[in-house]
């Protein structure tokens, strides 16, 4: 079953954990060299960020992509028209609950009724689209592709307020059931807390 292959990947990768700042992180490197980073808050043990990396085919490290949590290339004060461009361009973003994968678009200043969030079983992705054609957006779920489970479009639903789009998809039970298990792997970890340290492969 692909949901027990992907608990035997994590229970085999080597992990290293990192107390700090009221955050559990931990650090994955697995088998086929590929890594991935996660925060949990250490109060409500919920998942702050997920990220990967995997080194090229020439063997350089490859750069953060984030799958959870706040976009790497957030605008900075360096350029004053990079903020300017990007202070009213859509934000998109993925902050889950304990029970939904979540998705958040900023800057969208629609009326709900404008959009149309659907799920496309064929190319395995959710698909937001708008009437006024101001916006669209297409992506998959990466915790469903792993664990090769169907999308399924009854547990898709939507919300708009404060100019965000909020797309929820509720988690299908197997993936309850393997976040509690790994929740528990990853507080077994013995974690260190001597400041942030970056976790460097051999």
């Amino acid at each position: 079953m692909a949901v027990q292959s992907w608990i035997d990947d994590l229970k085999s990768s080597q992990k290293t954990a990192l107390i700090h700042d009221g955050k559990r992180k931990i650090h994955y490197l697995f088998t086929d060299g590929k890594e991935m980073a996660e925060e949990y808050d250490l109060k409500t043990d919920e998942l702050i960020c997920r990220k990967w990396r995997q080194k090229s085919a020439l063997g350089v490290q490859g750069v953060w992509q984030v799958e959870v949590g706040e976009p790497v290339n957030m605008p900075t004060a360096l350029d004053p028209d990079v903020i300017k461009e990007n202070c009213s361009n859509p934000l998109f973003m993925r902050k889950d609950t304990k029970s939904s994968f979540q998705w958040r678009i900023r800057n969208l200043p629609y009326p709900k009724d404008v959009f149309s969030v659907s799920v496309e079983p064929s190319e395995r992705c959710i698909i937001i689209k708008t009437t006024n054609k101001k916006y669209y957006k297409k992506f998959n779920v990466p915790d469903l592709d792993r664990n090769k489970l169907p999308l399924s479009a009854s547990a898709l639903s939507y919300t708009h307020a404060n100019n965000t789009l909020i797309v929820s998809y509720q988690k299908p039970k197997e993936i309850l059931t393997l976040e509690q298990e790994l929740l528990k792997e990853v507080k077994k970890l013995k974690g260190t807390g001597e400041g942030d340290v970056d976790c460097k492969t051999h």
